[in-house]
């Protein structure tokens, strides 16, 4: 008896779908590229010149962070849309190193799936193109990796990595706050990319709802609403630093919202305090809430609730602050700096 010929592809790999991914993204992944990029899609390593870059500081550091998106996938999934989770990719990751003053410069990208669908890998990479060309960030590189029995069937997990730099002495550490500063707020447009498996038992589990959903709160589906891209703050914040101004502390209000997330660049000795009415609620937050019955507390421990990022500013600099910002954003005054130990206080 012959034994049966196998291939890869009859293992849950298909090489053909990785080649035909490939050729789908390059275009788009070129068009990142600055003259600071010296090699193409396909190479093993990619390679960056940093000389023209580095001449215009004087002792330049480098600074990285890696992010993901979490289960903002599945929504992506359920909702056969998956244009926008690169943005969300690139902009977690962005805002990360912002908030120490780091220019971003480049970025890598990691997508993993069951079974890889060319067409939606060429979908997921436009977004981040589309977020790298609105920063001047270069899409260097990136690994796509195709895995039967890893992931349940159209699961996609994305990671992505993010270089930038920055002037040593203007690195952002927090280390000058101080009580009497001023905590000033840049909304958020939504979830970001946070709280979505609380999220998912909010909207799904609980209330019944699906994708497709209208709420009358909502002026988009359930899904569209819980699909809006992550804001990126790089123009926001060098719009502020290319003009000289002097900003003591950024936080990027992720994970663990603004009572968690604050604390991580303060000195020892103050806290915080924020007016909850100074800024105004978006209503996803308020149908989540009242779906779940949710404390508030624990709201403002899962999501942003509203605010994206936090700057904290001497207060004679929150004028030039918000006249810089102007073109770009609202900003509100949230809150000040107390003496304390690091805790938030959310006050009404």
């Amino acid at each position: 008896m012959a034994k049966q010929k196998i291939d890869y592809k009859s293992a849950g790999v298909d090489i053909d779908a990785g080649n035909e991914a490939v050729d789908r993204i390059k275009d788009g992944v070129k068009s990142t590229f600055t003259s600071n990029v010296l090699t193409g899609l396909g190479s093993f390593g990619s390679l960056y010149d940093l000389k023209p870059i580095l001449e215009n500081y004087n002792h330049p550091v480098m600074v990285q962070s890696i992010d993901g998106v979490g289960t903002k996938t599945i929504i992506a999934r359920k909702m056969e849309k998956f244009d926008t989770i690169g943005i969300d990719l690139l902009s977690a990751a962005a805002n990360d190193i912002l908030v120490m003053g780091a220019r971003p410069l480049t970025f890598l990208d990691y997508i993993a799936n069951d079974k890889l669908k060319p067409e939606i890998v060429e979908e997921i990479v436009s977004g981040m193109v589309k977020a790298c060309k609105e920063t001047g960030v270069s899409l260097v590189g990136g690994e796509t990796a195709e895995m039967p029995d890893t992931y349940l069937p159209g699961e996609h997990d994305l990671v992505g990595i993010i270089t930038g730099v920055v002037e040593k002495e203007k690195i952002i550490t927090g280390e000058n706050i101080k009580p009497g500063d001023v905590v000033l707020g840049l909304p958020s447009n939504g979830l970001h990319t946070n709280g979505y498996s609380f999220a998912r038992k909010l909207f799904f589990e609980i209330g019944g709802y699906d994708v497709n959903d209208m709420i009358p709160e909502l002026d988009k589906s359930v899904g569209l609403t819980l699909l809006e891209p992550h804001i990126n703050y790089t123009n926001h914040v060098f719009s502020i630093l290319d003009k000289g101004l002097d900003v003591k502390g950024i936080a990027h209000i992720t994970g663990g919202g603004l009572v968690e997330n604050i604390p991580r660049i303060l000195p020892n000795g103050v806290g915080v305090n924020l007016k909850k009415e100074s800024w105004p609620s978006l209503p996803v937050f308020d149908v989540m809430q009242s779906i779940g019955d949710v404390d508030e507390n624990e709201m403002f421990r899962a999501f942003n609730m509203g605010i994206g990022m936090v700057f904290i500013v001497d207060s004679t600099d929150v004028n030039s602050v918000k006249d810089a910002l102007k073109d770009l954003t609202e900003v509100y005054e949230i809150g000040t700096i107390v003496s304390g130990d690091k805790s938030v206080i959310i006050k009404n």
